[in-house]
């Protein structure tokens, strides 16, 4: 059965779904509409949230470049390519290479988003360099199913705000810790959960052997550096760009600063730390300048997608937030709920309006001045409550382009290679965080 689902949601995606700059831009044109019909905005009005909205994800977009770029270039270097290929190695089947790139995709996310999102698709991708007879699309959605936990993570923005001194909901909510929120029982269990389940569907979804899509493993090996040159007939800056003393040199300088971090502030893991982390270890673990350098050329081949469609979705985001349509559909979740079904409706608006706000933090500034008090006023915890949101903004960056261009551009692939198998695990995942939501 979960097969015939399973071919049934990849056959509809490869035929319907657009290229993700496309699925941007009908988006667009989607809110631009409801935000007229619904939310009573004016055309101009509409396309001023847009223009003033487009380029408030700028940082943002670099960070998530620098995911993509640091985590590849990294993943190139010999001493990583050795772990990644130890781990390779161990796999002996197609069964064994899906249910390890699903169950490391899920532990890294949980660990921290950013590292999940890189770690996850290099992992799969250098597993289908080793075993033969895996499907790469499936194999790489796989090593990106498991972000549907990063926002009841370590690294959820959620649970972290509502743990910081000074947040916007402090006077209503007060100080929750993150003993109440991510590691609480009710959070713990649907994790765990998605643990055992999400490798066993994965599984299931494996296609027929004759409808397996594999892929030469020669096609994924980057380009490699030129051959070393003759240091005898080396110009100086040919010798500067081949020492290992310049590398070593600002490496320690980078890794000094991260033991500072860590001892400083714990492990507090966020896409700064993150990239500076990949950054600095890819410099050492390359050896010198010139073969850094030419993996970075190679790992900025990616990023094309995320330069060109962040800035539609901020915004898309201007357009939700400064029309009032968030708002709206906030509130309409609201006044169908009841003191029981109110997780699960709070669950399902966020990931509603996570498909045009593809960001947990402005995500939580729009619905949370709606769905805490609607929480108290029905006598549901309201940390029940705010992680209901952070699992439905989650959710649904399952079938949202916009989080998995980092892992396509790893990957080489397009959105419509891996959508088809994310859709099947969201249906599934969305049961799973559902029921625990209403009954834990």
């Amino acid at each position: 059965m979960i097969k015939k689902i399973t071919r049934a949601c990849v056959n509809l995606v490869q035929k319907y779904l657009p290229d993700p700059y496309l699925f941007a831009v009908i988006l667009t044109f989607i809110v631009f509409i409801l935000g007229m019909v619904i939310a009573q905005n004016t055309p101009l009005q509409m396309v001023l949230h847009w223009g003033n909205g487009f380029w408030g994800l700028l940082a943002f977009s670099m960070q998530m470049a620098l995911v993509l770029v640091t985590g590849h270039t990294l993943a190139s270097s010999p001493p990583f390519k050795k772990l990644l290929g130890a781990i390779a190695d161990a796999m002996k089947s197609p069964t064994q290479a899906v249910i390890t790139a699903t169950i490391v995709s899920v532990l890294a996310t949980f660990i921290n988003w950013g590292f999940g999102l890189v770690i996850g698709a290099l992992l799969a991708k250098e597993i289908a360099k080793k075993v033969e007879g895996v499907d790469y699309p499936l194999l790489i959605a796989c090593g990106y199913i498991g972000f549907v936990v990063w926002h009841a993570g370590i690294s959820g923005s959620i649970p972290l705000t509502i743990a910081t001194e000074g947040h916007f909901m402090e006077e209503t909510i007060g100080l929750i810790p993150t003993s109440e929120t991510i590691f609480a029982t009710f959070n713990l269990i649907p994790i765990v959960l998605l643990l055992i389940a999400l490798p066993l569907l994965t599984k299931a979804m494996m296609p027929e052997k004759d409808k397996i899509i594999a892929i030469n493993p020669e096609l994924l090996k980057d380009s490699e550096s030129a051959m070393a040159l003759d240091r005898t007939t080396m110009t100086p800056a040919e010798r500067v760009e081949n020492s290992s003393i310049i590398s070593i040199i600002i490496g320690a300088m980078g890794v000094v600063y991260i033991i500072w971090y860590f001892v400083t502030k714990g492990f507090n893991l966020n896409l700064d730390i993150v990239n500076f982390t990949f950054l600095f270890l890819a410099i050492i673990f390359h050896g010198t300048p010139r073969r850094f350098l030419d993996a970075l050329r190679i790992a900025v081949k990616g990023t094309g997608g995320i330069i060109l469609q962040f800035p539609f979705y901020a915004g898309i985001m201007g357009m939700m937030m400064g029309s009032g349509l968030a708002v709206i559909i906030s509130q309409w979740f609201v006044s169908i709920s009841n003191q029981t079904t109110f997780p699960l409706f709070a669950f399902l608006s966020a990931g509603l309006v996570n498909l045009f706000v593809p960001s947990g933090g402005g995500q939580w500034a729009v619905q949370a001045p709606i769905m805490i008090p609607a929480s108290i006023d029905l006598g549901v915890p309201v940390v029940k409550t705010a992680m209901a949101v952070a699992w439905g903004d989650a959710w649904t960056n399952l079938i949202q382009p916009f989080w998995a261009l980092p892992a396509l551009g790893i990957a080489g692939l397009g959105a419509r290679d891996i959508m088809g198998y994310c859709v099947v695990a969201l249906l599934f995942s969305g049961i799973i965080v559902g029921l625990c939501l209403m009954f834990l």
